[in-house]
């Protein structure tokens, strides 16, 4: 018992964060769902659904894209451990999504989702190619796929730019006018785009670098401790402890 007590201990200690991002990532879907449940929605329980749902996305997607330039801007490699997580959660809540639009919305009648969505509001045609571009990345995203697909695996996984920019591109399409929310998210893209490209990837290196090493020359250095009885006090070193050792024995035996 001790032992798996320990073991808990450490695996904690060890993925605490991973734990707590997780936590935290399934907290709005579970709230919803409990919300809905309980009647505590609006008038339009269907549409705080989808509304929240896809925004939840939304956000997801922006922090999985988030954890490369939060290490190598601030060197903050936990967010790394967490990418993949939230990627996943972001899947997760994009395929509610569909399922509250698609199914409960308009009850899967197909014929009246062509005639009255797909090939008259383009942003969901957008959001449907974002959930579709998510599908093989979400499918892949396993340790064995990686071993099967090799190097293509990488290459494969850049969708997720793509799936990212279809999503920000779905609110904006879908946003009425006037509204700034989807502008922002559009920025924020742009942001975490531009860090990855190679030049300024390093530049942000080097200057983070720069910072790391000014800040751990400002600080002052630790001085050792003197106690008050002085260096009279201090243990004998190797060499005293090899020449006390005869000595001791000689008097022993006499």
């Amino acid at each position: 018992m001790s032992v798996n007590r320990y073991t808990t201990r450490g695996w904690l200690k060890k993925r605490w964060f991973w734990l707590a991002v997780n936590i935290a990532a399934a907290l709005p879907l579970i709230i919803l769902f409990w919300q809905w449940g309980l009647g505590g929605l609006s008038v339009n329980p269907i549409s705080d659904l989808t509304i929240r749902t896809g925004k939840a996305a939304l956000i997801l997607m922006m922090l999985s894209l988030a954890c490369t330039p939060a290490n190598i801007l601030f060197g903050f490699r936990k967010a790394l451990t967490v990418r993949k997580s939230l990627g996943l959660w972001a899947f997760a809540y994009a395929a509610v999504h569909l399922w509250i639009f698609f199914g409960v919305d308009y009850r899967f009648d197909w014929g009246f989702i062509l005639d009255d969505t797909l090939l008259t509001k383009r942003y969901i045609f957008i959001g449907l190619a974002a959930f579709l571009t998510l599908l093989p990345l979400a499918i892949t995203s396993t340790r064995g796929w990686m071993r099967r697909l090799g190097r293509n695996w990488t290459r494969l996984h850049k969708l997720t730019y793509v799936a990212g920019a279809l999503i920000v591109l779905h609110f904006l399409w879908l946003a009425k006018g006037g509204r700034i929310e989807p502008f922002i998210y559009a920025a924020i893209l742009s942001l975490l785009m531009i860090v990855r490209i190679p030049p300024v990837r390093r530049r942000a290196v080097q200057l983070r670098r720069r910072i790391s090493d000014a800040r751990t020359i400002g600080r002052p250095t630790k001085r050792p401790r003197r106690t008050a009885s002085g260096p009279a006090d201090a243990l004998p070193n190797k060499a005293e402890r090899l020449d006390a050792r005869p000595m001791a024995t000689s008097a022993h035996s006499g």
